[in-house]
């Protein structure tokens, strides 16, 4: 179908407007699509043939191009063809294979996937001219690139691997807290009595335990995790498993990594996008949750789920810092689709996560 709007029209784009969006032009890709790179609401995005390792992050400004900035910053190349070992504590640049002719009323946010960030990869799309990361400007033209720094595990990557999605929206979607609170009240997003959902709904950490287990904190000096490999290691070998303590409390070390989970099951009904937005950054030394997305379906009964667990993906930082059992560490602001998904999360589409509850990576053999 081609891609049309009516004047009034706002939202996530989804999966068949993405295609649509590709096919007049607005999205250029290197190479056909995967069949499975368009998602129910976001564009799996690949890399390139080639990284660029750089000596620090950085943001090309106003009146200048990434590649200009490669330029000026780049230690040395690496080809991506046949595979490439990305160091952890390393900063690297990966043209994407796919660029962008947006039009005049569509922009796009960019997320890493739920994988990548459960491995703990850093990464974030930075396009020319821009001040901020993730954030790619309505009618944008230009190319895309991935900033990468793996932050506890090497991995091996290739070109045509997807670290990153990308959603593209017209107009402004947010829901307020009134709408918010209809939804809720329609659909029970969160299977808590007493829901906070004033400013997106909020999500805490469970402490409590799924069969005594509360999560997993990363180890140190690991072999390195192949991106692309499912269900290829064994968890032993990169993850200590935390028991769940009396106290239900848990003291996060500075610069280590952990997987939890949230303890409400969340759920997307199939008109709206969902996002983890962080918690007020003055409540804790922590950060939560590097892959923010979560598609139309997630935890839907009628897409396969009862409800899911937010599986938080969580650092400290410069100080030890208690979490308690039930302390909020994030909110999940909802957004309106521009039309119903042809295909939900969960439903054929190889989703991973779907009525999760604490669960690692798709990397490993549970």
């Amino acid at each position: 179908m081609p891609l049309a709007f009516r004047t009034d029209d706002k939202g996530i784009l989804p999966d068949r407007m993405i295609a649509a969006l590709a096919q007049a032009g607005g999205i250029i890709a290197a190479a056909e699509f995967a069949p499975d790179q368009i998602q129910p609401a976001s564009l799996d995005l690949r890399l390139g043939e080639v990284a660029f390792r750089v000596r620090a992050s950085f943001l090309p400004g106003p009146g200048a191009t990434v590649a200009e900035r490669i330029d000026d910053l780049k230690l040395h190349e690496i080809a991506l063809g046949d595979g490439a070992v990305l160091e952890t504590g390393c900063v690297y640049i990966v043209p994407l294979q796919e660029s962008m002719a947006l039009p005049a009323d569509v922009a796009a946010a960019a997320n890493p996937k739920s994988s990548t960030g459960r491995i703990d990869v850093f990464t974030r799309v930075i396009a020319d001219q821009t001040r901020g990361f993730d954030r790619i400007e309505a009618g944008y033209h230009g190319p895309l690139y991935a900033e990468i720094s793996p932050r506890t595990f090497p991995v091996l990557v290739r070109e045509g691997s997807r670290l990153s999605q990308i959603r593209f929206r017209r107009g402004h979607a947010l829901l307020d807290a009134q709408a918010l609170a209809d939804l809720h009240a329609r659909e029970r997003l969160v299977d808590d009595q007493a829901a906070d959902v004033r400013d997106g709904v909020s999500v805490g950490v469970d402490l409590a335990g799924f069969a005594g287990l509360v999560g997993y904190r990363a180890k140190r000096h690991t072999g390195l995790i192949d991106v692309d490999r499912r269900a290829g290691y064994d968890v032993g070998e990169f993850w200590e498993s935390m028991a769940a303590r009396r106290d239900k409390n848990l003291i996060l070390d500075p610069d280590e990594f952990y997987i939890l989970a949230s303890k409400e099951a969340v759920q997307v009904p199939p008109d709206y996008a969902a996002e983890m937005v962080p918690f007020d950054p003055l409540v804790g030394e922590f950060r939560v949750h590097y892959a923010g997305f979560f598609d139309p379906g997630f935890g839907y009964a009628g897409a396969g789920g009862r409800g899911a667990r937010a599986v938080l993906e969580v650092r400290s930082r410069e100080v030890p810092f208690i979490l308690e059992h039930g302390q909020t560490v994030g909110r999940l602001v909802y957004e309106k689709m521009l039309g119903r998904p042809d295909q939900l999360y969960g439903q054929g589409i190889g989703s991973n996560y779907q009525a999760q509850t604490l669960k690692l990576s798709k990397h490993f053999r549970t």
